[in-house]
């Protein structure tokens, strides 16, 4: 691998820009994780000289790359990097002899997904010249090893025959691309501050693995018309497709206007399909493609036909092609020498009219073995020369030369001349050995238009029997009008007061209290408090939530129940409307009990409709911390919304039957299945299911598709923060399946909408006495603005105390960062739980004492105890030096006490289980008798050292 980066990617690096001449590698650690194979899927080849493995590789390394750029005297590098994709590797030829298999090919059919974590990226940025240096850079020279058409070939026997062709074989097909035109595209050019909207000049990069063309700009259009066309070598369907990707040209940064993918599966079904696509990840309209698929013909009868056909075609940049010429440069001999007793170092220039490619060099040899493969298209065969020259590496000295009429190829067996050339201008016995093989590019399918718009010329509307008669598959989900409707119901049980004493001694003649605990439904949800013992006025604080859609008449109800040895007594119930919660969003409310002589019920109940903007999330985590009570679980902070609309190419049972396949999808431990689809490979489900999300940033979808008989047919994990980056934090498009084959793939519609609550973190409000009148806000305000004139702060809003909750320490940035990093803590005393709060943030810029990044905790004691009774610890985050936390912690005990203590925060890496004691990165130390506990706002503080006071 370090060799691949110092002699190979480096310099295409160092070609790429300018600025780029003195860029090198100066560290390569490959770390210790391995590559793990996730799953391998074996099928028999084109012939019976081969072996098809499919290998899905997942790479999470903990590589350590630096890079530098010498003339800038800028530092870079790479601390961890994720690769993921579907490795094909061909086992050919099979020999009769060990090691039975005479080489191995390996390509990715489709990019792989790349993610990198970059350090220094924001130095290198500062490069004059180099607006953006992305994950692409080396996702392109990556993509220049092993994604098709490109190979890499392991031989592993020697003399291994054919290696060119291993390495480049005859393509399965040619796609010629038409790209017609786009309609209603998003404008991204403004002026004046953005205040007046203008229109884009987009422009097309149409991509196919490693092959890639770029459209012309047009200018001030948002419905331009290219009329382009490009021609593709395609060699393995279903897998490898097509990508379309839109930008609007900007003198700074090209703005992004939306993709389109399509398998050539379809292309090879239909021949031709002419369509809109409709644009996704993002972008508006649809874009006007024809695409037709080619065959390979091995005879020149049809040649004239093609020819015929493509008079007709007006096709820019360059008019279509009629056949394609694969050359395998195998070898040289005796091939004259530079002086004497001096070897050349000979490489080949082959030229078909004024496209050029050059081999590469074999230094020190005038038999040099190349073992190259060329592809050049041909618009007129019968009228064009390939013209060879070998020259030395200098590119001056010439050692050969060759022209060959590509006609003789027309009139070979198999259109293919394998054969010694003889070289001329060069040394008597000086010959070179190659294999030309021609094919005629054949469209074999008649015209049709799927589009809704008239046929451009030379089209057809008539469908014939074939596969083309068959709906296009879509691009996108189709979810019915209920999906992405729900809200979530936040259920707060609070309290209750005057409850009947159910628990009697001596025959009823000394009366007791109840052990109550209550029972909360809510359409189809139950929940059950804790039990409160000896109690007539117990305390809960206990949250619940619940997805609900707008179905009229449901109802949130609570049953209040008297804990018993044998029977369980009755204290009373009440209910609320759901769609007065719907209506107001939130109500905060003392309800009577009925069936019962006395008691009420303190509720407060949220409805929180999913918000599409991930900009929140922060804050929602932040608020949910401080809203969290000892006994309920940890709040949610989005709901998602997932459409599965259906699946295609799921692999076959055994013995070629289709497959009943269904779907289990899961989020942490939820999780829910799909119906079963009767005997397909193609299912079509349209059902929705909804999550509840409690940490997006670090949880993933999980979906497993599977034969009513337990057969895995494919898996996909998603991620949530690709959702969350995503604009409308939706993703609506086919995605790839593991362990599926090649084209097994799933469409999805999936979207996040973060639950935001300008009502949450607020104490209960005191108990109003019996039959005294709540005050209302005046007409025309929110509740959580109003304030009454008398002071009260009974009135004052949820929101208002929030934010006066959440006031950062911010106010503390004039506070010079620590040696060790910073902890940002929330400490205030809960006066009707009579609690400690503590809320344990986030630290930043970490110091790590080893090399590694460390995987931190935070671990809480109040002074002067310290035992296990006050010490409490956050979760470990992994590989970080900015954790974000977010977790509460309590403590019971009366205001006085808590006023004497102190607080110890010690920030601590979580190493090894062997090892005795856990590395500290730093402490700090807050007595709380100096701070205002009634009024706790998060606070940055810095971080000491064992030695150091606070």
């Amino acid at each position: 691998m370090e060799k691949l980066l110092v002699e190979n990617i480096a310099p295409m690096i160092r070609a790429s820009n300018t600025h780029l001449q003195t860029f090198a590698f100066t560290k390569v650690d490959m770390g210790e994780k391995p590559l793990r194979v996730m799953g391998v899927k074996v099928h028999t080849g084109q012939n019976k000289k081969q072996i098809l493995l499919d290998l899905t590789v997942s790479y999470v390394g903990d590589i350590h790359i630096d890079v530098e750029v010498k003339k800038f005297f800028c530092k870079a590098g790479v601390k961890g990097m994720q690769l993921h994709g579907v490795l094909r590797v061909i086992l050919e030829p099979l020999i009769g002899d060990m090691p039975i298999v005479g080489a191995l090919t390996m390509f990715f059919i489709r990019r792989p997904t790349l993610d990198i974590n970059w350090t220094g990226m924001t130095n290198l940025l500062d490069i004059p010249g180099l607006s953006s240096l992305s994950d692409s850079m080396i996702m392109d020279s990556i993509a220049a090893f092993l994604v098709l058409p490109n190979r890499l070939l392991v031989p592993l026997v020697p003399d291994l025959h054919d290696v060119a062709q291993l390495r480049s074989p005859l393509p399965r097909g040619i796609v010629r691309v038409h790209l017609r035109e786009a309609k209603d595209l998003q404008s991204k050019d403004k002026y004046v501050r953005g205040l007046i909207e203008g229109k884009s000049d987009p422009y097309a990069l149409v991509r196919v693995g490693t092959q890639l063309f770029t459209s012309r700009v047009v200018d001030e259009s948002l419905n331009p018309t290219w009329n382009e066309t490009y021609e593709f070598v395609v060699h393995e369907v279903p897998g490898q497709e097509l990508e379309v990707e839109l930008f609007d040209k900007d003198p700074d940064q090209d703005d992004f206007l939306g993709r389109m993918k399509l398998d050539f599966g379809e292309v090879l079904q239909a021949r031709v399909l002419e369509e809109w696509f409709p644009l996704q990840d993002g972008g508006q309209g649809q874009l006007h493609l024809r695409l037709e698929w080619l065959t390979l013909l091995s005879d020149a009868s049809k040649l004239e036909q093609v020819l015929q056909r493509n008079r007709g075609i007006s096709s820019k940049p360059e008019a279509p092609s009629a056949a394609i010429l694969v050359i395998y440069l195998d070898r040289a001999q005796e091939l004259p020498l530079k002086k004497p007793g001096k070897e050349p170092n000979p490489m080949v220039q082959l030229s078909v009219q004024d496209v050029t490619r050059e081999s590469r060099v074999v230094y020190n040899n005038s038999s040099p073995v190349w073992d190259d493969a060329f592809r050049f298209f041909l618009q007129d065969p019968a009228n064009q020369d390939i013209d060879i020259q070998v020259k030395d590496d200098t590119r001056q000295t010439s050692l050969g030369s060759l022209s060959v009429r590509l006609s003789r190829l027309l009139t070979a067996e198999d259109m293919t001349l394998d054969q010694w050339f003889q070289l001329e201008n060069s040394g008597p016995s000086s010959r070179i050995y190659m294999k030309l093989i021609m094919r005629i590019l054949f469209l074999d399918a008649p015209e049709v238009c799927h589009t809704s718009r008239p046929c451009a010329p030379g089209q057809s509307d008539v469908e014939t029997g074939s596969s083309v008669d068959l709906p296009p598959r879509p691009s996108r989900a189709s979810p019915d009008a209920q999906f992405g409707t729900e809200s979530v119901i936040r259920i707060h049980l609070l309290e209750a007061e005057n409850l009947i004493a159910k628990d009697n001694f001596m025959g009823g003649m000394i009366r007791g209290k109840s052990d109550p605990y209550a029972k909360v439904r809510l359409g189809g949800h139950s929940f059950r408090s804790h039990v409160v013992k000896e109690e007539l006025s117990p305390r809960w604080n206990e949250v619940y939530e619940v997805i609900v859609n707008e179905v009229p008449g449901q109802e949130v109800e609570f049953e209040i129940y008297d804990k018993d040895i044998d029977k369980d007594d009755f204290l009373g119930r009440c209910k609320i409307a759901l769609k007065r919660v719907l209506n107001s969003r939130f109500i905060d409310e003392w309800l009577p009990l009925e069936d019962v002589k006395s008691g009420r019920l303190h509720v407060r109940l949220e409805c929180l409709p999913p918000t599409p903007n991930g900009a929140e999330l922060e804050q929602v985590l932040m608020v949910n911390s401080l809203t969290q009570t000892q006994r309920s679980a940890e709040l949610s902070s989005a709901l998602l919304s997932v459409f599965l609309d259906r699946a295609a190419d799921l692999p076959l049972r055994k013995g070629s039957k289709p497959p009943s396949p269904y779907v289990s999808l899961s989020i942490r431990n939820v999780s829910y299945k799909s119906k079963t689809i009767t005997s397909t490979s193609e299912p079509v489900w349209d059902e929705g299911f909804s999550f509840l999300v409690k940490r997006p940033h670090v949880e993933s979808l999980e979906l497993q598709v599977k034969d009513e008989g337990g057969q895995g047919l494919g898996a996909l994990s998603l991620p949530l923060t690709q959702l969350l980056t995503a604009e409308t934090l939706t993703l609506d498009r086919w995605f790839p399946l593991s362990h599926a084959g090649p084209g097994g793939q799933v469409l999805l519609r999936v979207q996040l909408g973060i639950l935001v609550s300008q009502r949450s973190g607020v104490e209960p409000r005191s108990a109003p006495a019996a039959g005294e009148e709540t005050e209302s806000p005046p007409a025309g305000l929110e509740p959580e603005l109003y304030v009454r004139e008398d002071g009260d702060p009974r009135g004052v809003g949820p929101a208002q105390e929030l934010r006066q909750r959440l006031t950062h320490a911010d106010s503390n940035s004039e506070l010079a960062e620590g040696p060790h990093g910073q902890l940002q803590l929330t400490a205030w005393y809960h006066m009707d739980e009579r609690k400690l709060v503590v809320i344990v943030h986030s630290c930043r810029k970490l110091r790590a004492s080893s090399k590694d990044i460390p995987d931190p905790y935070v671990s809480l004691i109040l002074l002067p105890d310290k035992n296990r009774v006050t010490k409490r610890k956050t979760t470990v985050r992994k590989r970080t030096l900015n954790p974000e936390f977010n977790e509460r912690f309590e403590w019971e005990l009366p205001l006085e006490e808590a006023s004497r203590r102190k607080l110890e925060a010690c920030v601590k890496n979580s190493v090894s289980f062997m090892s005795r004691e856990k590395e500290p990165l730093g402490k700090v130390h807050l007595d709380l008798s100096q701070m205002d506990l009634a009024q706790g706002k998060a606070q940055w503080y810095n971080l000491k050292d064992d030695r150091s006071s606070s």
